[in-house]
């Protein structure tokens, strides 16, 4: 067997498909999307290899002053929703997805967002697409009222197919030790309120995408008459971002701990995500009909015929964000979050006694 003759071209780093020179243009247009969402106690190091970040306790937060602050830290990613946004070439609000699904996980310590820190990886350098990219994350950082204090994007030849990426966001946030929603404040007869999702959010992609896709037999481009829309623009609206929500609550309920336990709708849906708020001995019971579910979720289930359990478990039908809350605020608490923060927001059930879980009424 012959042995080739040595290719006697040079060998550089561009011809093993990173190209330096396309990767120093993204940089240059990413600062400007982080200094927009910074905030008083973040410190700017040009150059840096870390971003710095006051704990003044003279900046007063949630208009109080912290006394014996714990950090709050949260981790996730965006999932098979962007294979949606690669088959459209819709790319300007998966950063909010990605923002949205960690500081709304932060909330339900009681805590407020700091700041986020994004993980963007890819084939090859593209200037524009990362751009587009990290956009939306800086959107969705100044929705969360938190500083996007950093990041890397990473260049991974072979890795991913051309033309595709992958998503991971870092938030970190602050809560008064007393102030924890550990679930210990959790009664019986507390009422549980449910803030409304802007759509699918950002889980059981791997469900919907098959159900239109593949069942229906559509592309991301058909327009489904029952949405009003396509069927991209509909699964990537946004995750809705519920920190400012939260904050007006805060703000206006000076009532120690009125509410009691913070659960996000996530991967589980409204089956295995409220009880992790709840101690042993309690359990909710949700009242069908008491909110108003979004079509695309009737459409989802008619494509699959899906029974009640597995569409609760798979996706939030509607809710993004559930309150465990004292029963004498509830009702005042849902109207407030309806006229000032303008989420659709109502009572859908309450706080009983009995094993932990999730039980139906209607």
């Amino acid at each position: 067997m012959s042995i080739p003759e040595p290719d006697p071209r040079p060998i550089d780093y561009k011809s093993a498909g990173v190209d330096l020179d396309a990767y120093e243009r993204t940089m240059r247009q990413i600062p400007p999307l982080l200094r927009r969402t910074y905030t008083p106690r973040v410190i700017e190091w040009p150059g840096g290899f870390a971003g710095l970040f006051r704990l003044d306790d003279k900046i007063r937060l949630l208009t109080r002053t912290y006394r014996d602050p714990v950090l709050v830290a949260s981790t996730d990613g965006v999932g098979t929703k962007l294979k949606l946004a690669f088959a459209s070439d819709r790319h300007e609000t998966v950063g909010i997805d990605l923002v949205a699904m960690s500081v709304n996980d932060c909330l339900c310590a009681g805590a407020e967002p700091l700041l986020f820190l994004d993980y963007v990886a890819m084939s090859r350098d593209d200037p524009d697409l990362t751009r587009r990219i990290v956009q939306g994350i800086s959107d969705g950082c100044l929705e969360a009222e938190c500083a996007l204090l950093g990041g890397e994007t990473a260049i991974l030849p072979d890795f991913y197919k051309s033309g595709e990426y992958d998503l991971a966001g870092f938030c970190l946030g602050v809560v008064d030790r007393h102030m924890i929603l550990d679930g210990s404040e959790v009664r019986a007869g507390d009422r549980v309120i449910g803030l409304a999702s802007s759509g699918l959010h950002s889980n059981g992609y791997s469900l919907a995408r098959k159900l239109a896709l593949e069942v229906a037999g559509l592309e991301p481009g058909s327009f489904v008459p029952e949405l009003g829309r396509t069927v991209a623009e509909e699964f990537l609206v946004p995750t809705r971002i519920y920190v400012k929500a939260l904050k007006t609550v805060y703000r206006h309920y000076r009532v120690k701990r009125i509410i009691h336990a913070i659960a996000h709708i996530t991967g589980g849906g409204l089956i295995d995500n409220p009880p992790r708020v709840l101690p042993e001995g309690l359990s909710i019971c949700l009242r069908r009909g008491s909110w108003d579910v979004p079509p695309v979720f009737g459409w989802l289930r008619s494509l699959g015929n899906l029974p009640d359990e597995e569409a609760d478990r798979v996706f939030n039908m509607g809710i993004g964000l559930v309150l465990v809350v004292s029963d004498y605020y509830a009702d005042s608490i849902a109207r407030y979050l309806r006229t000032e923060a303008g989420i659709p927001s109502w009572v859908i059930g309450r706080v009983e006694e009995g094993p932990r879980g999730v039980r139906w009424e209607g």
